[in-house]
């Protein structure tokens, strides 16, 4: 049997020991800041991102990465393995045209059979479904059992998140259906979520600290009394704060496993410094 291997993009936020432990190939997206172009997670990491972002009076902006971009990859990808098989779980791309970018280079590789799936999900959110497939590799599952496996965590994926501030996801155009919040007086924070892989409101909330609980208490209902599989603290320069959910999550559902995680630059530019949520999936 053809041994297949999973990839994605850098927004997917895994740990650096995870995609050493599964050998998970990714495929960058690129933060342009003025007259300078870096890759995410490559050329420029999270730490120096936000502090640039404090210090810089210019904004950066994000683009995901060419057919042409892809097409290397993939084709490297192939070579390094030696396969022919690929699976590709990649950003939303109600967020991102990183899919249909990956989308064009399939067409111009008839000779490989890649897979892609649209994880309607970033960050943790996207991780843990690669994490999924990864695992599937490993146990030397067929490909369509990963594909399975994969889009059943999707379907039961979730994140919820609170913003300092709309700015961000305004600027970047990833605001979707939270647009109408906009012009929220400062002590107001935005309780937001990802629905069908978009930014979509959730309600507001008076103050930094509460939005923090009202996230933590979201989860909580969505949870029902189910078992949290998988979950991840999601924060843009919100450490203290990570900290403190992790405490109250681990209170209510005392999970085998939690992860902590800074978001990338491209994620950042987009979420803002202060940003802070969660990603999981339940099983009944």
């Amino acid at each position: 049997m053809n041994r297949f291997v999973v990839v994605t993009d850098s927004t997917a936020n895994l740990p650096p020991e995870l995609v050493s432990e599964y050998d998970i190939p990714m495929i960058p997206l690129t933060v342009h800041w003025g007259e300078e172009t870096y890759l995410d997670g490559v050329s420029l990491d999270a730490p120096t991102f936000y502090k640039w972002l404090q210090e810089r009076e210019t904004f950066p902006t994000t683009s995901q990465p060419s057919p042409g971009a892809f097409i290397e990859f993939f084709l490297s990808v192939a070579e390094k393995y030696g396969t022919t098989d690929i699976l590709g779980i990649f950003i939303s791309a109600e967020l991102s045209g990183t899919l249909a970018s990956a989308i064009q280079a399939k067409a111009e590789l008839p000779d490989l059979h890649i897979e892609l799936i649209d994880s309607r999900s970033v960050s943790m959110g996207l991780g843990m479904q690669v994490l999924t497939a990864a695992r599937a590799a490993r146990e030397g599952q067929p490909l369509e059992v990963a594909i399975d496996r994969v889009q059943h965590v999707r379907d039961n994926m979730h994140i919820i998140f609170a913003v300092d501030t709309l700015e961000y996801l305004h600027r970047g155009g990833r605001i979707g259906g939270a647009a109408r919040l906009l012009g929220t007086a400062l002590n107001l924070k935005p309780v937001l979520h990802l629905e069908d892989g978009k930014v979509m409101p959730l309600e507001k909330v008076r103050m930094r600290r509460k939005s923090l609980q009202r996230v933590v208490e979201i989860v909580k209902e969505r949870a029902n009394g189910r078992r949290l599989v998988g979950v991840a603290v999601i924060h843009a320069q919100a450490d203290a704060d990570a900290h403190l959910m992790q405490g109250w999550l681990k209170e209510l559902f005392t999970p085998e496993v939690m992860y902590n995680t800074l978001l990338t630059p491209v994620v950042g530019t987009h979420a803002g410094p202060g940003t802070i949520g969660v990603a999981f999936y339940v099983v009944d």
